[in-house]
């Protein structure tokens, strides 16, 4: 695989969306941008704890600094899911509204596992529990929950882990 190849396993994932899971490029930063912040609209009753506009700047230049980005396109390029991958952990992981259920959240936890086969750890809103039931469909389990009092948004959470069966 090369950075332009993407990921895919295709006999996995046969009769799911059309979409290309690829290393994210600068160009994809609008993109990245329009899905994250469509997603917790759509998902949370309590705002981000920063202006729409700081979190397009924070995803189109920090977030790339400091993670692995990948990125879920469509076949007219638009960027529909997003990745991002430190050395342990899943720091972000979004879909687009419109493609919820479609098992593009499913191909990126597949990407984040054979990107780091040793294990991996996540945080959630304990208020997801969409994303919660994803997350334990997917083989991780609960490892500590928190009160938000070490959150920007001040909202309860839980940290999950994968580790995989050795």
């Amino acid at each position: 695989m090369t950075a332009d190849d993407g990921y895919t396993e295709a006999s996995r994932f046969e009769g799911l969306p059309a979409v290309t899971i690829r290393p994210a490029r600068e160009s994809d930063g609008p993109g990245i941008g329009d899905v994250w912040l469509s997603a917790w609209y759509a998902t949370f009753d309590f705002p981000p704890s920063h202006p729409d506009d700081e979190v397009r700047t924070w995803l189109a230049t920090e977030l790339p600094a400091k993670d692995e980005v990948w990125v879920a396109t469509e076949p007219d390029g638009r960027v529909v899911a997003l990745l991002g991958l430190s050395a342990d952990m899943i720091d972000q992981l979004y879909v687009a509204p419109d493609r919820i259920g479609t098992g593009i959240g499913s191909r990126l936890i597949a990407t984040a596992k054979a990107r780091r086969p040793d294990g991996l750890d996540l945080y959630c809103f304990q208020a997801n529990t969409r994303a919660r039931t994803f997350y334990e469909n997917h083989g991780f389990v609960v490892v500590a929950t928190g009160d938000g009092s070490n959150n920007s948004e001040g909202q309860p959470d839980i940290r999950y882990a994968w580790r995989p069966d050795r």
